[in-house]
């Protein structure tokens, strides 16, 4: 059987509406969506023990995204899970290769009972939604938290957690790491160089002359994966604008991307490209490459979320103090001030609903969601979840000391954007497109923000896409 690639995935899902296992065994296979419950999904007595009516001795089957934060976490998650049900036999995969590996699942009706469906091969939520492979996590949400029978789940959680995984009302995926996106340096650099970090980006301009004559490079990115620079030019805009900007953006409205924050701030952007402040031959290196080699002190800036230090954990020198700041503001009258950064949560769990185990997969998540499984995610990966009241103790990383810093700065002037999870093609494929001609200088700030708009109009006007509206 020819294996899936990423590239196919999304083309089946965004050209015809139906995600394929093969392109060329499958054809246009459905994925095995339908009823919210299949009837030989493992159902237990429900009670105040048991809220979700867990079946104590069901198998369940766990499916880990094999990424920055490894698989260790989740080991230790499926102990908890074995804990309070000895009589289950827990089955244990990882890997990086999320499509490959599932995509025939789905498609054969036997997916595994929870999946965290991320990285480059993230099977696309457009596709999994639209075709009812998803059970609806309303139980889950509503079920009494572990640590206090008094409060559901829903309301243990950071304001806005949900929004990246509910469409249409629903919530189809539950993002459990909460993310701070920024721009990343070394704090022990700048202070031994003398150098604060910009607030404003004239400020940011005139400190990368200063880097550059001192031999260094200023900026690199993740040349391979550059839609990781959209982020700051769409985070840049929205401080300047206001998040109604995301929010046309989010819900496709004609020319949104041409909004003239946008264009100010992919100018601002562009200019790191043009004025040569880039590490030459960044375009060339894949996320894992350009991270190394600004940890290892080739360049000062670099954009990204908050796994960053986990992903960096093995190759960080000692003392490196890997620090984040929200984008410079782009001019005084910014809308949001300087602190207002991106903060949202990530790496989305989800439950099928053809899953042999469905309840049993809905308690693992709730398990997650306890003080308990979210204190050792933190402890294990240096990164924060979604779980409210749980912070770093003095002991902490300095990159997850730094986050916890910068996201009570930004206070409830924090922002997001869901169209790179609405419709992931717009970002992993034409978004990111756009950015590696932008930060090659083949095309220019105009040219960017029409392509993306091309882009976004392609998506809209695509009858086999289903479309969703953020309020």
């Amino acid at each position: 059987m020819k294996p899936i690639t990423r590239r196919s995935v999304l083309r089946s899902a965004a050209g015809s509406g139906v995600l394929a296992a093969t392109t060329a065994a499958l054809g246009a296979c459905a994925l095995g969506g339908g009823d919210d419950k299949p009837q030989d999904s493992a159902q237990g007595a429900k009670n105040s023990a048991n809220p979700l009516g867990v079946k104590e001795d069901a198998p369940l089957e766990v499916v880990i995204f094999n990424g920055g934060f490894g698989e260790d976490y989740a080991k230790a998650h499926e102990a908890m899970y074995k804990e309070k049900y000895p009589k289950a036999e827990i089955k244990h995969s990882a890997t990086a290769k999320i499509a490959t590996t599932l995509q025939p699942r789905f498609v054969d009706g036997s997916p595994p009972d929870v999946i965290d469906n991320s990285g480059a091969e993230q099977i696309d939520f457009n596709g999994l939604v639209s075709q009812g492979a998803l059970a609806d996590l309303q139980p889950l949400l509503d079920a009494p938290s572990i640590d206090d029978p008094g409060k559901k789940v829903r309301d243990t959680l950071l304001p806005g957690s949900l929004l990246p995984g509910t469409y249409d009302g629903k919530t189809m995926a539950f993002n459990y790491t909460y993310t701070v996106y920024g721009i990343w340096y070394s704090q022990k650099l700048l202070t031994d160089k003398g150098w604060a970090y910009p607030k404003t980006w004239d400020e940011m301009i005139s400190l990368c002359k200063t880097i550059k004559a001192a031999g260094i490079s200023p900026w690199t990115y993740q040349g391979k994966h550059p839609r990781y620079m959209s982020w700051p030019i769409l985070a840049a805009a929205a401080k300047m604008a206001g998040q109604d900007v995301l929010v046309a953006i989010d819900n496709l409205e004609p020319n949104a991307w041409k909004h003239e924050a946008i264009l100010a701030a992919a100018e601002a952007y562009s200019q790191l490209a043009v004025d040569g402040y880039i590490m030459p031959g960044s375009e060339g290196l894949d996320h894992i490459q350009s991270e190394t080699e600004w940890c290892h002190g080739k360049a000062v800036f670099i954009s990204c979320g908050s796994w960053l230090e986990s992903e960096m954990s093995k190759v960080t020198p000692e003392g490196f103090q890997m620090s984040v700041a929200p984008t410079p503001s782009l001019t005084s009258g910014d809308k949001l001030p300087f602190e207002a950064l991106r903060g949202t949560t990530g790496e989305p769990f989800i439950v099928p609903s053809k899953a042999k185990n469905l309840n049993g997969g809905l308690e693992y998540l709730r398990i997650m969601l306890s003080k308990k499984g979210a204190t050792d995610f933190m402890t294990k990966t240096a990164s924060l979840t979604c779980v409210a009241g749980i912070e770093p103790g003095a002991g902490a990383s300095p990159g997850l000391t730094s986050v916890t810093k910068a996201l009570k700065a930004s206070g409830d002037k924090g922002f997001n954007w869901v169209y790179n999870s609405y419709y992931r093609k717009l970002e992993r494929e034409l978004v990111d497109a756009a950015c590696g001609a932008l930060f090659t200088k083949q095309i220019n700030a105009k040219q960017w923000v029409e392509q993306c708009q091309k882009g976004a109009d392609s998506i809209a006007k695509d009858d086999t896409i289903k479309k969703y509206k953020r309020s």
